[in-house]
């Protein structure tokens, strides 16, 4: 069974969470409860049929871009943070399990006693067979964002669309905490994204779904709900697709 979206059929989605958003309202660390949630609003749309991978970050713990701009050598500082996306991984994972899915953890860092390596064909399998995979350990190299992890994880599984939860609703023409008069888009093309200067991805991120006509869905994963309205194809967030000259705004 597949789910509409945005008049197409996704059969498997790859779904990008930053690090933050399992801090909740701490800004910091993991909240037991916001992981809970975002369980929940996983398992809802894996029960809709949908074939979910999902690629985290670690930003609640570690940073590495931040620690590297103060002084930290860059490639010390990316491993760190790559450790930071693994125990995200196992705290989602936990409480997935404990709502009765089954899960695979696989890490792009060997890290035997909790993860699998990541093996492309591996995960492939594991989601037809019906398990949750999360993703962590960016890359495994350095001087890559999760953001391009999630958008090279969607090019290698074929993945139907990136959802990138984040805490805001999509994807404006300034920035809304700056300007109340900006406006966000309802869909938008990969070329008036950079023509805009729009900030969705890092721009290797970026170009790899542009480059693959992978398209993204920027939405609050936050916003109550949202993950499933996206999956049965409603209308939320700003998605970013290959169509030229398109650029909506909400209404």
């Amino acid at each position: 069974m597949a789910t509409q979206i945005a008049g197409k059929s996704y059969k498997r989605i790859l779904l990008k969470l930053s690090g933050e958003v399992l801090a909740g309202e701490d800004h910091y660390g993991i909240s037991p409860s916001v992981v809970r949630d975002l369980a929940r609003q996983i398992i809802e749309i894996h029960q809709r049929g949908i074939e979910v991978a999902i690629v985290i970050g670690g930003g609640n713990i570690f940073r590495g871009m931040k620690a590297a701009s103060e002084g930290m050598d860059r490639a010390t500082a990316d491993y760190m943070g790559m450790m930071a996306t693994i125990i995200n991984g196992l705290a989602l994972q936990d409480f997935l399990e404990k709502e009765g899915v089954v899960t695979r953890l696989q890490s792009a860092i060997e890290i035997k006693s909790v993860a699998e390596p990541f093996i492309r064909r591996r995960l492939i399998r594991h989601l037809e067979k019906r398990r949750v995979v999360i993703l962590a350990g960016g890359t495994g190299s350095p001087y890559f964002t999760t953001d391009t992890t999630a958008a090279l994880r969607a090019v290698e599984i074929k993945a139907d669309i990136v959802f990138k939860g984040t805490r805001v609703d999509g994807v404006y023409d300034d920035d809304p905490r700056k300007n109340p008069n900006a406006r966000r888009y309802t869909r938008v093309s990969y070329m008036d994204a950079l023509q805009k200067q729009l900030k969705i991805m890092d721009s290797t991120a970026f170009s790899l779904c542009m480059d693959n006509k992978m398209p993204i869905l920027v939405f609050n994963i936050e916003e109550n709900g949202c993950l499933l309205r996206a999956a049965q194809g409603e209308p939320v967030g700003t998605l970013v697709d290959s169509q030229e000259g398109v650029a909506y705004y909400d209404q």
